[in-house]
C-alpha cells in the first residue's frame, strides 16, 4: 500500500513552530531542532510526514502564499542548504516532507510577472490573465476572495490583470502551455531533491472560463460580496482535470512514489462531492481535502453522514482523508469547547481521526489542545483580519506560536514573536504534557502507536454504524483476519450501544476513560450490548 495512505501527516506553519535565531519568526533550523519531538525516538509523537506551509521567497503580503521565487528558500526561514539538511534529518527519522505548492498565482514581484507587465508585447505577457477594460471598467464581475474586484488596472500597459486574492497575487494563465511546462519543471526540481510530495493550494482555481463570462449572484447569502457570487466561471473549469492527470503522471514516474493532496475551494460549508471529483479514477489527485469536519457540529449523526457521503463519492478507486483544523480555520478544540467536557471531546476527536479509513492530517499544537487565541487589532498580521476586523478576526488566531514550555517566551523564541505568544502556556505546553500520562499529548501518542501496530487501522475496510439514539458512532476496521472496533460517545451522558454479535470485542486497546479489561458485555439475541461512558472513546481488538 502507498505510504501516504498509511501515514499520519502533521501540518507545520513554519513561522510559528520554532525560532532558532531570536528574530521572533519560526524557521527551518527550528523545525530540525524539534524533529525528535515528532518522530524517531521512543518519546516522540510518532507522525510519518510533515506538510510545510510555504517557505519560498516572498514579500509576505499573504505570508508566503505570494511566492517570488519557486526554487529558493526565503532568508527568514533559512536557505536551500538548510532545507536539504531538513530533508536529510527528517528522512533519517522516517519523516517525509510535503511542500506547499502555490501555483494558482505568484507574487507581483515574481520575475515572471515583472516581465509580463512590462509591455503588452512581452514574451511572458500571456503567462498571466490580462484583459482590456469593458466600458471603462473591469472586464467582468469576478471578485477577489480577500475583497473588492478581482481585476487590477495597470496604468503602464492600460489593461487589467486578474487576481483571485490580493492584488499582489496575480493569477497565472494555466491555459498557456508554457506556464504548465515551467511549473512542471519546478516540481521536478524539488522532487529530484527528495521532496516526498506537494499540497496544492486552491487547486480548483487554476483555470478560468475562456470567454470570461460574468458570474451569477446569490441573494441573501454570505457576509462578503465574494460569497454572494456563484463561482461558475472563475473556478472548477473542466480543463483542470487534464492538468491534474498530467501532473499525476509526473509524480508517479518516480520509483519511490510521491503524492499530492489538493485544497478544493468551495462555498462554505461545502460538500464532499466536489473534492471527490478531483481524484478522478485514481488518476488525478492522490488526496483531495475533505473540509466538512471543519463545519460539523458536535453530533455523531453529522460525522457519520460526512464519512458515509465521502466514502460513496470517492468510490473504490480513491482514498479518503480527514482534518479537523488547519491554518485557515478555527481550531477544533475551541469549536467543540464545552467546560469540563472539553478534554474528553478532544480525546474523542483524536480517536476518530486516527481510526477512520483514510489519511489523517493533524495541525501543529492540536496534540496538546492549543485553542484559538484572539489577537488585538494593533497586532493583527493577516490581510484578511486587517480588512474585515471586527467582523472577521482573520487567521492569526490559528497561527499563534507553539508553546513548548511554561517560560515567559514559551520556548518558541528568545526575541519578540511575530504574533503574541500563547497566553495559557504556563499550564498548557509540550513539556508539561509530556510529564502527564493522562494528557492529550499522550492520547495522540498512544493512538498513533496503536494505528501503527494495527494494519486494519492503516488500510482496513470500514463498516460504520450510528446508535439508535444517534449519540454514538461505532465502526469496524478489517484487514484479512484482523479486526478492530471503535466506539465514540458524543454525548455527555452514558449511551448504550447494541453492536453486531459477530463482532468479537475481546481486548481493550484504548479507552479515553481508562477503562480496564474487566468489563462486561451483555448479549441480546443477535447483538451485544456495550454501555459507553459520557464522552468516551474506546477501541477493542478481536
Amino acid at each position: 500500500m502507498a505510504w501516504w495512505k498509511e501515514a499520519v501527516i502533521y501540518q507545520i506553519y513554519p513561522r510559528s513552530f520554532q525560532d532558532s535565531n531570536g528574530d521572533g519568526i519560526g524557521d527551518l533550523e527550528g523545525i530540525i531542532q524539534r524533529l525528535d519531538y515528532l518522530a524517531g525516538s521512543k518519546d516522540s509523537l510518532g507522525i510519518d510526514a510533515i506538510w510545510l506551509s510555504p517557505v519560498y521567497p516572498s514579500p509576505m503580503f499573504d505570508f508566503g502564499y505570494d511566492i517570488s521565487d519557486y526554487e529558493e528558500i526565503d532568508p527568514v526561514f533559512g536557505d536551500i542548504q538548510t532545507f536539504k539538511r531538513l530533508l536529510k534529518e527528517a528522512h533519517k527519522r522516517g519523516i517525509r516532507i510535503i511542500m506547499d505548492l502555490v501555483v494558482n498565482h505568484t507574487s507581483h514581484l515574481h520575475p515572471w510577472f515583472i516581465e509580463s507587465r512590462s509591455s503588452v508585447n512581452s514574451p511572458k505577457r500571456d503567462w498571466y490573465i490580462w484583459k482590456q477594460a469593458n466600458h471603462n471598467g473591469p472586464p467582468n464581475n469576478w471578485l477577489g476572495a480577500f475583497g473588492g474586484s478581482g481585476w487590477e488596472y495597470d496604468k503602464r500597459t492600460g489593461e487589467y490583470y486578474f487576481h483571485s486574492f490580493l492584488k499582489e497575487q496575480p493569477d497565472l494563465n494555466w491555459r498557456n502551455p508554457d506556464v504548465e511546462d515551467a511549473i512542471f519543471r519546478m516540481m521536478k526540481y524539488w522532487l529530484d531533491m527528495g521532496v516526498d510530495g506537494f499540497r496544492l493550494d486552491v487547486v480548483n482555481l487554476y483555470v478560468k472560463d475562456e470567454f470570461f463570462r460574468n458570474n451569477a449572484s446569490y441573494f441573501m447569502k454570505g457576509p462578503r460580496p465574494y460569497d454572494k457570487q456563484v463561482h461558475t466561471y472563475d473556478r472548477d473549469r473542466p480543463e483542470m482535470h487534464g492538468i491534474l492527470r498530467r501532473m499525476r503522471k509526473l509524480l508517479d514516474s518516480y520509483s519511490e512514489k510521491r503524492m499530492f493532496v489538493g485544497e478544493i475551494m468551495q462555498d462554505f460549508p461545502g460538500n464532499v462531492l466536489l473534492p471527490a471529483t478531483y481524484c478522478g479514477r485514481n488518476d488525478e489527485l492522490h488526496l483531495a481535502f475533505n473540509f466538512m469536519f471543519l463545519f460539523s457540529p458536535w453530533k455523531a449523526e453529522r460525522f457519520f453522514q460526512i464519512v458515509k457521503d465521502f466514502e460513496s463519492a470517492l468510490g473504490e478507486d480513491n482514498w479518503p482523508n480527514y482534518t479537523l483544523s488547519n491554518h485557515d480555520f478555527p481550531r477544533h478544540i475551541t469549536r467543540y469547547e464545552k467546560g469540563e467536557d472539553t478534554l474528553d471531546r478532544a480525546k474523542l476527536a483524536a480517536c476518530m481521526m486516527l481510526t477512520l479509513r483514510g489519511t489523517p492530517f493533524l495541525y501543529y499544537g492540536e496534540e496538546i489542545g492549543m485553542k484559538r487565541q484572539k489577537v488585538p487589532f494593533n497586532k493583527i498580521q493577516d490581510p484578511v483580519g486587517k480588512r474585515y476586523w471586527p467582523f472577521h478576526p482573520g487567521r492569526d488566531p490559528e497561527r499563534i506560536p507553539m508553546p513548548w514550555d511554561g517560560s515567559d517566551t514559551t520556548g518558541f523564541t528568545t526575541g519578540k514573536p511575530w504574533l503574541p505568544l500563547y497566553e495559557d502556556s504556563d499550564t498548557l505546553n509540550v513539556e508539561s504534557q509530556k510529564q502527564d500520562p493522562n494528557s492529550l499529548f499522550f492520547t495522540y501518542k498512544k493512538l498513533i502507536q496503536i494505528r501503527k501496530d494495527r494494519k486494519s487501522l492503516r488500510k482496513g475496510k470500514l463498516k460504520i454504524l450510528l446508535s439508535d439514539d444517534k449519540h454514538a458512532l461505532y465502526y469496524r476496521r478489517r484487514d484479512g483476519k484482523e479486526e478492530t472496533y471503535i466506539f465514540l460517545n458524543f454525548s455527555s451522558k452514558p449511551v448504550r450501544v447494541s453492536y453486531p454479535r459477530k463482532w468479537n470485542l475481546n481486548q481493550i486497546l484504548f479507552s479515553s476513560k481508562n477503562r480496564n479489561a474487566s468489563f462486561e458485555l451483555e448479549k441480546e439475541l443477535d447483538t451485544g450490548d456495550l454501555l459507553l461512558l459520557p464522552n468516551e472513546s474506546v477501541i477493542f481488538a478481536k
